[in-house]
């Protein structure tokens, strides 16, 4: 399957290349791209959103359906002000500019969250764009705007507390199948494969629940710069991956 994108035209044969059917990625090192080249920080952002463009032109090609990004965590509030009101600012101007292509892609865009603390602009433009893009079938981009994994599984938690106090279930009722159903967007899959460009080796309340038994994979590149060599990189890496979930191991079981 050839796809044309910005940089260069791609073939994207998987032949036993195995391509997650769900995928997370935590756009990591925007601010500290920028500084390296003597811009400011939000030169950085713009060049990270437009990095997501390809990055989603990629993942069609592979044949990924699911795929969820950082893109604005509840912690980031506690940057400068001058740089939040761009990435908001950024949000708004980019979702419009970029629909089409994401048309063109067959995208749906979906967001994952607490919308309540967005500026209105930015949620007006979050429900346009899932309202919009509701029928495209070949992935979902799932947007993870002011998220934060635990504020996730705490909303899960009050949800179902809220169940029990109105005596339509017992504490002894609650599952994890329960928690799940309870969170954002509970029919997404849960990523088996976690990319974090950057080389940081940490989650930051990326995905806590979902990535329970999620495969990591780290580059050095910071994420304006990863592209479709280092992508193919973490899929074969992942296919190489033995996925146990706790049992044995193939050689093992046969052994």
């Amino acid at each position: 399957m050839a796809i044309s994108g910005n940089k260069e035209k791609k073939t994207f044969d998987t032949g036993d290349l195995k391509v997650p059917v769900s995928l997370g990625v935590i756009m990591d090192g925007n601010g500290r791209w920028a500084t390296q080249r003597h811009l400011p920080r939000t030169a950085g952002h713009k060049v990270g959103a437009e990095n997501l463009k390809e990055l989603c032109r990629n993942c069609v090609g592979y044949g990924v359906k699911y795929l969820t990004v950082y893109a604005f965590s509840t912690e980031n509030w506690s940057r400068p002000k001058g740089e939040v009101d761009q990435l908001m600012k950024l949000f708004v101007e980019l979702f419009d500019k970029y629909d089409p292509e994401l048309a063109e892609q067959g995208i749906r865009v979906r967001f994952s969250g607490d919308d309540s603390e967005l500026p209105q602009k930015v949620r007006d433009v979050c429900r346009t764009a899932e309202e919009r893009s509701k029928d495209r079938p070949n992935m979902q981009l799932i947007v993870a705007l002011n998220y934060g994994g635990r504020r996730e599984i705490l909303s899960s938690c009050k949800k179902i507390a809220e169940q029990v106090k109105a005596g339509e279930i017992e504490p002894s009722d609650i599952t994890e199948k329960m928690l799940s159903d309870n969170m954002y967007l509970p029919d997404v899959p849960d990523p088996e494969l976690i990319i974090r460009p950057s080389g940081e080796m940490r989650l930051s309340n990326f995905l806590l629940w979902e990535s329970a038994y999620s495969e990591f994979w780290v580059s050095d590149i910071l994420w304006p710069d990863f592209g479709y060599e280092e992508l193919t990189k973490a899929f074969r890496d992942f296919a190489l991956r033995d996925r146990r979930f706790g049992g044995l191991s193939k050689k093992e079981s046969k052994k």
